[in-house]
């Protein structure tokens, strides 16, 4: 007589019939052999990385001078732009990001105040915004910002006069319509 069969008994029978019927492999005969093959020949050896020698190093010594994208300062005569020498600006100083950057790239965006106290929004031309408040730096030219309003920002230059000396050159950076 036949016995029932338990469920747990008739899930290991399932299995064991399905291990069985995968395990007839002489229909992929020729994949193996294709593997086989592929394992067997000899491994490929990847040739190293040339060396190259270090690039030289350049050290950009006009930093002070005029930027060629800007129109030149036009001095007549023993006339000076702002009639009076004003002192070098210290060079060994760290400079600050938006120093770097030519005044011509640089954007007010916006201001943000708090406590009687503005700052300005400049766009480095990269699409960072930076927050300046009076005292900070910005441009090539030492632009050294004197006051922040609402609306622009005042900034005192100071650049070669052409004839060995510094004068002083106000600039202004409205806020983008």
């Amino acid at each position: 007589m036949i016995k029932s069969l338990l469920p747990s008994e008739i899930a290991i029978l399932g299995c064991l019939i399905v291990l069985v019927g995968c395990s007839g492999g002489s229909e992929y005969s020729d994949l193996d052999k294709k593997l086989s093959d592929a394992r067997n020949k000899p491994q490929g050896v990847v040739e190293p990385l040339p060396t190259y020698p270090p690039a030289e190093q350049f050290h950009y010594a006009a930093l002070a001078l005029r930027s060629p994208f800007e129109p030149p300062v036009i001095v007549s005569g023993d006339d000076k732009i702002s009639g009076t020498s004003v002192p070098a600006p210290n060079q060994s100083r760290v400079k600050e990001p938006l120093e770097l950057v030519s005044y011509a790239a640089l954007s007010m965006v916006g201001t943000l105040s708090r406590k009687n106290r503005i700052w300005a929004l400049v766009d480095d031309g990269n699409g960072r915004i930076r927050r300046v408040a009076p005292g900070n730096y910005l441009g090539r030219n030492y632009g050294l910002i004197t006051s922040v309003t609402g609306e622009q920002i005042e900034i005192m230059e100071t650049v070669p006069d052409g004839k060995g000396g510094w004068i002083n050159r106000p600039r202004t950076m409205a806020m983008e319509q």
